[in-house]
Parts: structure tokens; sequence; C-alpha cells
């Protein structure tokens, strides 16, 4: 008894309990519905009231420019017609519904099947992933309502549904619908849009050409036909298979719609509005991404729109590309695209979206939505940016420029010269666009931080960088645009703004969304400006000359992409390219020129090096127009230092470096000249060590030499008459570095010989040294004495001031020219016109000689003096000649002393090759390759 009893009183218990949770519950709920009933009620009767007018008129929206100046008002103009229901088609109507609200004539203003997909999709896909509502709901929020997606805004949206529902009929309601919604490229209500893409009343239109208007209302710009005519042919489909499978239309009608194509569609006449159909697709594109604004509302919502439009720039941009006054296009369907954009801000100014291009036909907005590889433009982003932003290499960083392949590749990499380059800097790798510079600093990078710095400016790249994409060779391709951004930020300091048309949106109840986006630093300022200082060496003396801008601090790059063999073989391609590209900017603004063919077929593609310049020759014109007083210099950021480098010795430059070899590079403040070579530090060693080995080989040789030399003159000092008449015959008795151009004038009169031996017999204080020079002089006086050629007395100054440098010289070296300068004068001087003046001179010499012979030691310290005591005592004999020949004496003089000085110093010229780099010598060979 017990137990049962312990046992009905846990079952008393648990019943007890379930009963007490139950009544929790219900209690809940109950608060919970009444609460909410209570929330609905507030928000029901806050839901705006039904009115006929809301239905029939709407509010205009204006845009404004960047000054906030009115520019255009989105009126219903001709743009805005409407239509009875009447005059709809059966089957234009039936496309409408077929894709929005299948059963239309059958729910009440709220379809249970649609709300329930649309929340299962919420809820797993996150809420506002997908609508629920009907033909009815988009009325009532396109005309009462907003676009906000919000539980508030939802349950007054279905409860005005339900009303309006009451208050009118189906085809009343459809055809608010079909008056009131926005089909893109300014066509508000089904009538505009049948004119603007077809040219058609609404009963000439087919059942594609409905089919793709009922499709445009989901996303107007997405599947824009003029701008996406494939995304626009494949919604077209759907909403024709949908007609198909529920019955609208017969397979029969579904396969002879499907097969029309979107080009043969359409031919409508669209809007011609002031502001650019270019810039135009910009600001349709930003509106409709805004999740506050509805595609109907930017017609008939009342908007302010304030834009970043710069009208005189805009048309000074159409003028460049649809005019000969500035440049000189090569046909008509040469085509270019460009975006000119605001450094500091990223507001885009103008927009080019192409040549020869009218308002309401078919276009493609080459600025925007063309998407090819950009060449060499890619450099700065892919491989320079992030070496220094990641690396802190410095402009000067070596690379060498050999022949290489890609990795795991047997593709050769080659300049577009076919040349290598030995060791050269970043800078110049990037001045003259070398390839495989680009790519072995790619490789030095990485893909993963190169496609970091690359998303940083606003070029997302899905998949993995592979290392042609440094040269430009992008699986898919990007837009003036895109590049545009991207450059702007190398000009900003690193910063990095994203491109956009739109300021601020203000509605008619006041509220304001600003949609200037937050800058973002993509970058250091070290490295946006020694980018930017290398970037003006491009366009200074490199591949981007033509863009140059005088007196304005100009940086940019070049970019050119190149057919595949299968392209050239199949159109007959010798010398052209599909694609020529122009990127740069200033302090203040940026703009990215891209130029080619729509299509690559039989001679549509760029041709000639004219052609290749348009891109620059655009940019220029276009950035001209924008300069004005605030345009400045680009500033360095303390985090930079600048360091002068001796190319000779790649170190810092002292006091004794060359002007020729010192150059000013750019580094990152804490790293050294040192850091430069971490790259080529074998190769340097290398070369190092053969030039070590060449000095040692040219310092035995010169040594060996001067051994010669040495006992030349001893043996020259003991030398008698008859060895120095021989050598008069030989030809010594011109001057060693007798110019070749003199031979005609060598024959002597007979009174120049009488003359020069008694001008040898009046030089008794020459010293043995001296003794042959002055002979040389002698004799070439008077072999290159002019008949009667007058000699201004500055001249003869001159020539008296080359004859001391001479004396002098000859005193410090104290010997004569050595046999080389001999052999090399036997070559330049006629023997058998020689002779005529030698045999003449024998018996001065032989004088001359007896006098020497008994001078004393007195007469070599006298050395300097000879020179002026020669003149002074065959003043008679002697000033007549110098006046006459003073040109040559002065020329032969100063080249004897330049011959006789080095004869002196050997190792001069091994010194300066000793200390040459392979950097330098890689310096040199390109500049002959770019000559």
């Amino acid at each position: 008894m017990m137990e049962k009893k312990r046992a009905t009183k846990k079952r008393s218990k648990k019943q007890s309990f379930l009963m007490r949770a139950i009544i929790i519950f219900l209690l809940f709920f109950l608060v919970t519905g009444v609460v909410g009933s209570i929330h609905v009620y507030s928000l029901v009767q806050s839901a705006p009231s039904i009115d006929d007018d809301t239905f029939i008129y709407s509010n205009s929206s204006t845009l404004y420019d960047h000054t906030g100046e009115q520019m255009v008002t989105l009126d219903n103009g001709e743009d805005r017609q409407s239509t009875q229901i009447e005059h709809i088609p059966q089957h234009v109507r039936d496309a409408f519904i077929a894709i929005e609200d299948t059963r239309f004539y059958e729910h009440s203003g709220l379809d249970a099947k649609r709300i329930g997909g649309a929340v299962l999709s919420n809820i797993t896909d996150g809420f506002g992933s997908e609508g629920g509502s009907t033909i009815t709901q988009q009325v009532v929020k396109n005309s009462l309502l907003t676009s906000e997606k919000s539980i508030e805004r939802k349950v007054q949206e279905a409860y005005l549904a339900l009303e309006v529902e009451k208050k009118y009929t189906k085809d009343e309601i459809l055809e608010f619908y079909l008056n009131k919604i926005y089909f893109g490229n300014g066509a508000h209500g089904i009538v505009s849009a049948a004119d603007a893409y077809f040219g058609k009343t609404l009963e000439e239109l087919t059942i594609e050409e409905a089919s793709l208007l009922a499709g445009l209302p989901q996303r107007p710009s997405g599947y824009d036909p003029f701008q996406h005519p494939e995304l626009g042919e494949e919604r077209r489909n759907t909403v024709l298979f949908v007609m198909k499978d529920q019955g609208f239309i017969t397979d029969e009608e579904y396969e002879e719609a499907k097969s029309v194509s979107i080009e043969d569609m359409i031919e409508g006449n669209r809007s011609n509005y002031e502001i650019s159909d270019a810039y135009m697709d910009l600001v349709y594109k930003e509106l409709e991404s805004m999740e506050e604004i509805d595609a109907s509302m930017i017609y008939n919502g009342g908007l302010e729109i304030y834009t970043t439009y710069d009208k005189t720039a805009q048309e000074h941009v159409e003028k460049v590309l649809n005019s000969d006054e500035y440049i000189s296009y090569p046909d008509e369907r040469f085509q270019a695209g460009l975006t000119l954009i605001d450094n500091k801000t990223g507001e885009i100014k103008a927009v080019g979206g192409g040549r020869n291009q009218e308002s309401g036909k078919s276009r493609s907005n080459y600025a925007t939505n063309t998407q090819r590889s950009p060449g060499s433009t890619i450099k700065p982003i892919l491989s320079y940016g992030p070496a220094i932003e990641y690396l802190n290499w410095s402009t000067y960083q070596q690379i060498e420029d050999e022949k290489m392949t890609y990795t795991d590749s047997d593709q050769v990499i080659t300049n577009y010269n076919g040349n290598y380059h030995g060791i050269v800097s970043m800078r110049e790798a990037l001045t003259r666009s070398w390839n495989i510079p680009a790519v072995k600093t790619f490789q030095e990078v990485g893909s993963e931080r190169a496609s970091e710095f690359a998303s940083n400016v606003g070029l997302s790249m899905e998949g993995p960088l592979y290392e042609s994409y440094a040269l430009g060779s992008l699986k898919e391709g990007i837009s003036p645009l895109q590049l545009a951004g991207a450059y702007a930020a190398f000009g900003n300091e690193g910063m990095y703004n994203e491109p956009h048309v739109i300021r601020k949106v203000v509605f008619p109840d006041g509220k304001e969304i600003n949609m200037q986006p937050e800058p973002v630093q993509a970058m250091s300022d070290a490295t946006s400006y020694m980018v930017t200082d290398m970037l003006q060496s491009v366009v200074e003396e490199g591949t981007g000359r033509l863009a140059n801008i005088e007196g304005v601090a100009v940086a940019g790059k070049t970019g050119t992409t190149n057919f595949n063999e299968e392209t050239k073989q199949k159109y007959t391609i010798s010398d052209g390219v599909p694609d020529v590209w122009f990127a740069g900017y200033t302090s203040n603004y940026t703009v990215a020129v891209w130029t080619g063919y729509p299509q690559v077929s039989d001679g549509n593609y760029i041709k000639t090096d004219e052609d290749k310049q348009i891109a620059r020759l655009i940019f220029k014109e276009v950035m001209t127009e924008m300069v004005d007083e605030e345009t400045h210099d680009f500033v360095k950021p303390d985090s930079v230092e600048e360091i002068t480098i001796d190319t000779s010795t790649g170190e810092r430059a002292t006091g004794s470096s060359d002007k020729d070899d010192i150059v000013t590079e750019l580094f990152v403040s804490g790293t050294t000249v040192e850091d430069a070579y971490s790259l080529v530090e074998e190769e340097l060693e290398r070369k190092q060590s053969e030039s070590k080995d060449e000095v040692s080989e040219s310092n035995d040789s010169n040594q060996i030499e001067e051994d010669n030399s040495v006992d030349q003159d001893v043996e020259e000092d003991s030398e008698t008459e008859p060895e120095q008449s021989e050598r008069n015959e030989e030809g010594e008795g011109s001057e060693s570095d007798q110019p070749e151009g003199n031979v005609e004038d060598e024959e002597a009169k007979p009174e120049q010989t009488e003359e020069s031996e008694n001008l040898e017999e009046a030089e008794p204080e020459q010293n043995e040294g001296n003794e042959q020079q002055e002979e040389t002089e002698s004799e070439q006086t008077e072999e290159n004495k002019p008949e009667a050629e007058p000699v201004e007395s500055g001249e003869e100054n001159s020539v008296g001031e080359a004859e001391q440098e001479k004396t002098e010289g000859n005193e410090e070296i104290e010997s004569e020219p050595t046999p080389e300068a001999t052999e090399e004068n036997e070559t330049e001087t006629d023997p058998e016109k020689q002779t005529e003046g030698n045999e003449s001179l024998e018996e001065a010499e032989q004088e001359q000689l007896n006098e020497v012979e008994s001078e004393t030691e007195q007469s070599e310290v006298n050395q300097v003096e000879s020179e002026p005591e020669q003149t002074e005592g065959n003043e008679s004999a002697n000033k007549t000649e110098q006046e006459q020949t003073n040109a040559e004496v002065e020329s032969n003089s100063a080249e004897e002393k330049n011959t006789t000085e080095k004869e002196a110093d050997p190792e001069q010229d091994d010194t300066n090759t000793s200390n040459t780099t392979g950097e330098e010598e890689a310096l040199n060979q390109e500049d002959t390759n770019e000559d």
C-alpha cells in the first residue's frame, strides 16, 4: 500500500509540473501575441493612406554636378508615358505575370506559397536574400513605401497590399505596375521601354521582345542589353522558358523566340540627356546598388542625386575622342576608353566610353565594362610596388636581366627588343620596361603578397597569380576605371579611395545618405613616393616620353599586349598588337587610357608605331586640361632617403667621384646601399674577380712598357747625331699627335725650310729631352703653315700658353715620346714629303747637337726658360709663323700634353677599369641598345 501511494504521488507531481509549464507557455504566447498585435496595429495605423494620385503621378529626381549645380532633371518627359491596360497586348501581360507573379489572378494581394519560399530562403541565406512580393506588393512598395528591407516595412506592405486588392481590380493593379516600374536606360514604364529598346509601340512588340522587357525590372543595369547582351539574352530565355512551362506559349513559339539574337532585337533610340551616357551608366549602377533605393525611385522618387560630374572635363574628353582636332585616328573603327579620377577623393570626374557612339544606339562602354590585359602597366602593382612595400627595396635595387624561363616551364621570357641587359637597377628596368627584371621581382615578392597589394588598390584577382601576371597576362582583364583607381593610390601618398560617381543622395523627407567611401591605407607613403619617382623617369626619359607635360610633374607607365602565334597566323599579322595602354597621374588627377579595336579580325588591330602612340597622346591632351595652379610636385616623405651613388664603385659617392658616374636613388629609411645588391652578390663577385685579373695583367704589361721606356731614355742620352738623323728620316719630324687631315699641307717651301734652320739654331738652351720635341715643332710648323690665313691676336695668346704648358709638361716627364707614338706618327706622315725637309735640316741638326753636348747641367734646370728665350731670339723669323699656324699648334700641343701625361702614368686607364662594376657595363650596353 505504501509503495502504491508513493507512485501515485510521483505521477501527481509530474502532471502538476507539466500543467504549470503549459500554462506558462500559453501565457507567454498570449502576452507575446498581444504585444505583437499591438505593435502590428501601430504599424498598420502609421501606414500611408491609399490615394488614386499616388499610383498615377510621380516625383522627379534631380542630378547635380561636382559643384552642386543642377544638371538634369529625371522627370516624366518623353521617358515617362502611361497607357491603359486594354492597349497592352496579352502576350506582354503574360510575360510579366509568368516571371513576376504566377498566381496574380488567384491571390488576394499576398501569395502564401511565395511567402513560404521566401521565408525558407531568408532562414538559410539571411534576411532579405529573397523577396516574396506579389505584383500588388511591388505596386505598394514603389508608390507608397521605400525599398528598405525591414520587418516593419514588410508588415505595412502586406497590409496595404490587402487594402489595394479591395479597392482596385486586378487589371487596374497590373496597369499601375506596368506604368510604374523602371526598365533602365531612362525608360520608366512599359511604353517608354518599348521605344527605348526597340523603337516600337506596344502593339508591335513580339514575344521575344516582351520577354526581354519582363526580365529587366529585377536588375535593369545588370541585364542591360546594350551593355551586357549575353546576360540580357540569358535573362530573356529564362522568361521564355517560364512562359512555356506555364502554358503561355507553345514549344514552337519558345524555340522561335529563343533563336533570335539580342543584337538583332535592339534598335531603339535612347534618351538624350546633356550628361554623358557613359557617365550615366555608372550613376545608374551605383544607385541600383543602394539598399535604400529601388530602381524605379531613380526617376519617380523625388531624389536629389549629387554626383562628381565635371562638365568641362567631360566635354573635353568627348572632343579628344570624337574629333581630329587633337589626335589623328587611323579609322572610324579604332576605339578608346578612359577614366579621369581625383586622387584625393576617388571621385570620377569624366568618362570616355568610346569613339563615335551615338546616344540611343547599341554601344560598349570601353572605360568601365571592357576587360583587357593591361600589359606592362601592371608592373608597379604586382612587382615593383610590392617589392618596396614588403622587401624594402630601393630604386637602385640591382637585378640581372638575363635569359630565363618561367618556373617549371620551357617558355623563354624575352624583352621587347630581344636583348638582355645584364645587371640593371629597378629604376632602369621600369623606365625601359624590361620584362625579365619584372618577373624576377615578382618571384621575390611571391604571388600571395602581390595579390594582397593589388587587392589593396582595388584589383581583386581570384585564384593563384602566375608569373606571367607580372607582364600583364591576366586570366581576366581589367578596365581603365580599375587601373585608374589603382594608380591614383600611388599619387595620393598610398591612400586608396574607391572610384565613385555619387557623393550623396537626399530623399524627399530630408534623409541623406553619404556615398563617399572611406580612404584605405593601401601602402606606405614610402612605397607610393618611390614608385612615383620611378614612374616620373618613365615619362621623362623612358617609354612614356610622349605623355610628358612641360613644367608639370607627371608619373606614368605604358602597356602593350601581344598576339599569340595562332592569332598571328590566322590574320597574317607580322607587326601589330591588340591593346596599348597608358596610365599616369599628377599630384591631383589620374587618367588611364586603353586603345584598340572591339574585335580582332583582318585589319582590325593596331598596326603602326604612330597608332601605338595614341594612348599616350590622349592622356596628355586630357591631363593638360586638368593642370592648374594647384598642380604641384610630388613631395618626398620623411620615410624616404635620397642617396647619391658612385656607379663605378657601387658605393656612396665621394668628392672624388666622376660626375658621370653619380646617380641619385631613393631608399627606405634604415636601409643601405649594400642592401641593393642582395640579388646579384654572386654575379658581382665573379665579375670583380675577372676585373682584378684583367687589372693585374694590364699592370704587368704597363710595367714592361715603362721599363722599356726607361731603357730607351738611357740609350737616347748617349745617341749621336746619325741616330737623330735616322729618326728624322723615318718621319719623327712632326708631332706625335699630328692630325691626318693636315696631310695636304705638308709640302714645305724652301723659304720655310730656311726659317726652320734659323729657328733650330736659336735654341742653344734646350735639353736633350726637348731637343726632339722642338725639332718636331719646327717641322710641323713648316708643314702645316697655311699660305695666307689671318690670325686674331686672342688666338696668339692661347698659342703661347699652350707652348708654355707643353714645355712644363716635358720638364716634368724628362723623356721624349715613346716608340708607340713614333709608330703612330709614321702612319700619319707622308715620308716622301718629309724627306725634302729633313735633308735641308741635317746641317742645322749637326750644329745643334754639338752645342747640346757642350751644355752643362744648368741648361736642364733652366728648361722652362728656354721657350721664351727661343721666341725672343727669333722673333722676326717665328712670329709670323706662329700667327699663321696657331690653331694647329694649340690643338697639337694640348694633345701632346695629354699623350705625354698618359705615358707618364700607365695605370690611369687600368684604375678606371678596375673600378667599373658590372652594373655600369650593363647600363652602357643598355644605352647603346636604346639608341
